[in-house]
């Protein structure tokens, strides 16, 4: 027994010990503690994982290609931006053991609109230190609500001069600035965390209107602030109307009773206007929530039965949430339709009757229209959720012509691609390799989803950083192209008409329409990607008379009115235009724009009694008098007969 025991302490020692060729010995690592894995000392080699997989080394400008596995690295599939992960989901690199960080998120917490985990106490100097029903400030919550403000463009001054239309009963004038006017403190303070700091003339109305109680259709144009014109006068009411006992947080047992409700077209224009409450709401009792398709309704519902005093919604998921007994509309005081023109289109009015007049909806609300056209069937339409309104058209002289250059190019179909190649190769955020990528955006639109994919990949193939975005891609896959192309990963987003109306995505400085639409509305809402608050922008259209043929006179109109350059042969293609309309008659565009329009819409109830009164809801008062025509500031009258319409 004693010789077997020697023989194998002497087979161990030898076993330890080099072999003489220059091999590592064959045995066992020691075990190391968590704490000390990836130290100098530790023999593990450089850009192992510990899982056979070389990861990539963040520390130093050398690192490998990350591999396409496990939870430490990630490649994107196109090739581009590759970008580093930490050890793990939410792990925070600098508290050891890699312990992981609970994300923060403005839902999570206790009171209403809710909050980080961290409950900040009031400081004394504090202006609102003695209003019970205005939490804390949280500069956590600030850094993530207001942390990336886009600054207003060289030309936002201008827009005082910009004509604006009013017609009803007694319209309140504007108000002068946000300061100024009898908004509550707190939705001043909020203004000015937000970077507010001139209003557009569609919010120096709105907010005068909204505040005198009336109801509101409002015809601006894209880029002007219309968002911002319903939801500050809202809250304002709200806060200083202050909480009631329905404004608590539900259980699984009762139903959701917001106060306020906003309906609106699309997903990714739900999910906009949503992110903007929460920055208007900020330490307000007010908490705002959003409901769209595409995604779970178990999700949306959990945050609901949280607390929720402003719903921002799809009007198919409201409908759906409604007949499932989860919402009831039985507290709501503001209704508002955020590019109303468009539901419409897109085949909402079923879902639109049925929340505003079949629900349980108060008929006591107040009721407010947005959007950039209002063409005279939907002011029809209207008339059924509207009461004695007040009428505003903000003309888009001015904005248009100072903001946005409108290139006009005669492109056949087999040269669309090359020409957008030489655009894109002259772009100085793409080709040049700006260091703020996210600060030179090009938008191009199709019109067919499957056209979107294609001429996303073809850039791909040519090496442009490009997403796609249209009606079949997943809500996921929607909002992370949008993410995607707002940061400057991929600066180049090819779009069909999803994402035309209404979102406002900063800095863009290019529109290429590669498909001129049917309709010449959705040019203008088009070309409004660009040139928004301010801002210089770019507008290029290619343009085939085959295709093109019944939009042309009103596109040469619009040219027109906006003082932009039109080409010899487009005047030449309207000019045949003319000679077979007797036969076509034309697109779908507005009809009487030739008569030098300057507004989006004008208020049927002129057309209907002229210069005098005229009944637009039977019963209703008609609000057909005092009518006046003016830039801010400037409040003279005019005649009831403007100088032409869109209709």
């Amino acid at each position: 027994m004693a010789d077997i025991n020697q023989k194998l302490a002497a087979l161990s020692m030898s076993d330890s010990a080099p072999n003489g060729s220059g091999e590592e010995p064959s045995v066992k690592k020691a075990y190391v503690p968590p704490h000390l894995r990836g130290k100098q000392n530790v023999s593990t080699p450089p850009g192992s994982n510990g899982r056979g997989a070389q990861s990539k080394v963040v520390n130093d400008g050398t690192a490998s290609k990350p591999y396409h596995g496990g939870r430490n690295n990630y490649e994107n599939d196109r090739g581009f931006n590759n970008a580093p992960r930490s050890s793990g989901w939410n792990v925070n690199d600098e508290v050891p053991g890699g312990r992981p960080s609970r994300p923060f998120s403005s839902n999570r917490g206790a009171f209403f609109g809710g909050s980080s985990r961290r409950e900040y106490q009031k400081d004394p100097s504090d202006e609102f230190y003695s209003r019970a029903d205005i939490k804390a400030r949280d500069p956590r919550l600030e850094t993530k609500l207001y942390g990336n403000q886009h600054n207003s463009g060289i030309n936002f001054d201008r827009y005082d001069d910009i004509p604006v239309e009013v017609s009803g009963n007694a319209a309140p004038l504007p108000i002068h600035s946000f300061e100024d006017s009898t908004m509550d403190p707190l939705a001043k303070s909020n203004v000015k965390l937000a970077g507010y700091s001139n209003a557009t003339p569609v919010q120096r109305y709105s907010v005068a209107i909204v505040t005198a109680g009336r109801d509101l259709m409002a015809c601006a144009q894209t880029g002007s602030g219309k968002t911002a014109a319903f939801l500050l006068p809202i809250l304002s009411q709200n806060f200083s109307d202050g909480a009631t006992v329905s404004d608590t947080p539900t259980d699984r047992r009762s139903k959701i009773l917001p106060i306020s409700l906003i309906l609106a077209p699309t997903r990714e224009l739900a999910i906009q206007i949503y992110e903007e409450s929460k920055k208007f709401a900020y330490r307000s009792w007010v908490r705002p929530c959003v409901a769209y398709g595409g995604t779970p309704i178990s999700d949306q519902l959990r945050d609901l039965e949280r607390g929720c005093q402003l719903l921002v919604a799809t009007p198919g998921r409201l409908v759906d949430l409604m007949e499932r007994g989860r919402v009831s509309l039985a507290s709501i005081r503001y209704l508002v339709l955020d590019e109303a023109d468009r539901m419409l289109d897109m085949g909402f009015e079923p879902q639109i009757r049925q929340i505003v007049q079949q629900a349980d909806m108060p008929t006591d609300r107040q009721t407010l229209m947005f959007s950039a056209t209002f063409p005279r069937n939907i002011q029809m339409l209207a008339r059924d959720f509207l009461h004695d309104y007040v009428f505003i058209a903000v003309g888009r002289v001015g904005s248009t012509s100072e903001n946005i250059t409108q290139n006009i190019e005669m492109v056949e179909d087999v040269d669309k691609r090359s020409v957008l190649l030489d655009i894109l190769a002259t772009d100085a955020g793409i080709a040049q390799e700006s260091p703020d990528p996210a600060a030179n955006l090009t938008l191009v639109f199709v019109e067919t989803k499957r056209g979107a994919d294609m001429l996303c990949n073809f850039l791909i193939d040519q090496r442009f950083p490009a997403t796609a975005i249209h009606g079949d891609r997943t809500q996921r896959e929607r909002e992370f192209a949008l993410q995607s192309f707002r940061s400057g990963r991929t600066p180049v987003l090819v779009a069909t008409a999803v994402a035309a109306r209404g979102l406002d995505i900063p800095n863009v400085t290019h529109v290429v329409n590669f498909d001129l639409p049917s309709d010449i509305d959705d040019y203008v809402h088009r070309i409004g990607r660009t040139g928004r608050a301010g801002n210089i922008g770019k507008a290029t259209a290619f343009f085939n008379m085959e295709q093109n043929r019944g939009i042309v006179k009103e596109l040469v109109e619009i040219l027109q009115e906006a003082n932009q350059e039109i080409p010899g042969w487009l005047n030449h293609c309207r000019e045949q235009a003319d000679f077979g309309s007797f036969r076509s008659g034309g697109g779908r565009g507005r009809g009487n724009r030739g008569r030098g329009a300057r507004f989006g819409a004008t208020d049927y109830r002129r057309e209907q009694g002229g210069n005098s009164s005229s009944n637009g809801h039977g019963s209703r008062p008609s609000g057909g008098n005092n009518v006046y025509n003016n830039s801010y500031g400037n409040n003279s009258s005019s005649n009831n007969n403007s100088n032409g319409s869109w209709f």
